[in-house]
């Protein structure tokens, strides 16, 4: 049995966290269960973007705080490092309201620029992962709970995704983009080569609508936490109403025998599900029915059978964000005007999904508003 232990969680002050991590990590042992005296523990958080704490795109400043503490209230050292998807580490961590917590704590803020090879044995034989990431004793990963326009959430699984470096991101998502399954099985792979030691999940506040960066907050008020982080997300998934399985669990998975993906092998510890669980959390726009068509079809009708993003342009300003971000190239600006190749567009929704200024949008092909209309 996969252990996943929720607690109940109400606000983001410090004695409330407080009391809620204790009751969280109980069930699992506490956090000595995880970490031993001397050992460098590195903190993985979401730090997708420059956001305030109260856009819910980043992992809470208060939850890291009280991770930190307990760390080295164990007798380790507490490191923190990321790879934004938008911005320079430490500009994004001040933005986020955690460069003060590791001013306060004298925590490192650890930069993921060099890479070492870690080998797989499975579709991807060879993924460049951040060397601190690799290297640390420990890992603790602290994902925020999102909706997310590919994978329908981003939460602990994918927010390893992070440990991918700079244009290394685009460079994965060009070739596994273009297909959500490819794409699943990726995430999964990068999990499997250096699984985190615990996961604990900022779900006080979580996003719901159009995810990672440009939905809206909505509160959860709880953290989960658990070391099967496939376990975990399936809980969070159960939490907020999603109807169906995570696309990576189904996909990938449960084809290389993970376990955790069986929901009558995870036991709950603590509150349960139902005492948390929302309704009418909106999920994002990823109704498409391209993938598994024939090539000379998909080809021909893509237009007409994807979403596809579009920029909304009284918000635009033109930066370039989503230009510089998107993995085929595909975005240009001329003449005071952002245009979008969709021959190149790989459907990925990196320029929504970095977009500063929630400038794009989702359009759905002809095709594809009159199968919707009619489900």
């Amino acid at each position: 049995m996969e252990t996943v232990s929720i607690a109940r969680v109400g606000d983001y002050r410090e004695e409330s966290i407080r009391a809620g991590m204790e009751r969280l990590l109980l069930p699992l042992g506490g956090i000595s269960a995880f970490v031993r005296p001397g050992e460098r523990v590195l903190l993985k958080p979401n730090l997708l973007a420059a956001k305030t704490p109260d856009k819910a795109v980043t992992t809470h400043p208060s939850v890291v705080r009280e991770v930190i503490r307990l760390v080295r209230e164990a007798g380790a050292v507490p490191l923190l490092g990321d790879s934004p998807g938008v911005g320079g580490l430490r500009r994004v961590a001040e933005r986020a309201g955690l460069l003060a917590v590791l001013e306060e704590t004298g925590t490192e803020l650890v930069e993921f620029a060099e890479t070492d090879e870690a080998h797989g044995t499975g579709m991807f034989k060879r993924i460049p992962l951040a060397r601190p990431y690799l290297a640390a004793d420990r890992v603790i990963n602290l994902p925020k709970l999102k909706t997310h326009e590919m994978m329908t959430i981003t939460c602990g699984v994918k927010n390893l995704f992070g440990a991918v470096v700079g244009t290394g991101k685009a460079a994965w998502h060009l070739k596994a983009g273009a297909d959500r399954d490819l794409f699943a099985r990726l995430l999964v792979e990068i999990y499997l080569l250096r699984r985190p030691d615990l996961t604990i999940v900022d779900a006080v506040t979580a996003m719901e609508g159009d995810g990672p960066a440009s939905g809206d907050p909505r509160h959860v008020g709880c953290l989960l936490a658990g070391s099967n982080a496939v376990a975990v997300d399936m809980v969070a998934a159960d939490i907020i109403g999603i109807p169906r399985i995570l696309r990576y669990v189904e996909r990938a998975a449960e084809r290389l025998g993970i376990e955790g993906t069986d929901p009558a092998q995870v036991q709950i510890s603590g509150a349960e599900v139902s005492e948390v669980r929302v309704d009418g959390f909106r999920l994002p726009h990823i109704s498409d029915v391209q993938f598994g068509l024939p090539a000379f079809i998909k080809n021909r009708l893509r237009n007409h059978l994807t979403s596809r993003p579009a920029p909304i342009i009284e918000k635009c300003v033109l930066c370039g964000v989503c230009r510089d971000a998107c993995p085929p190239h595909a975005i240009e600006i001329s003449h005071g005007t952002l245009s979008i190749d969709y021959k190149r567009c790989i459907r990925c929704f990196c320029c929504r999904e970095l977009c500063p200024h929630a400038a794009l949008t989702v359009r759905e092909g002809m095709l594809l508003r009159l199968i919707n209309r009619y489900k």
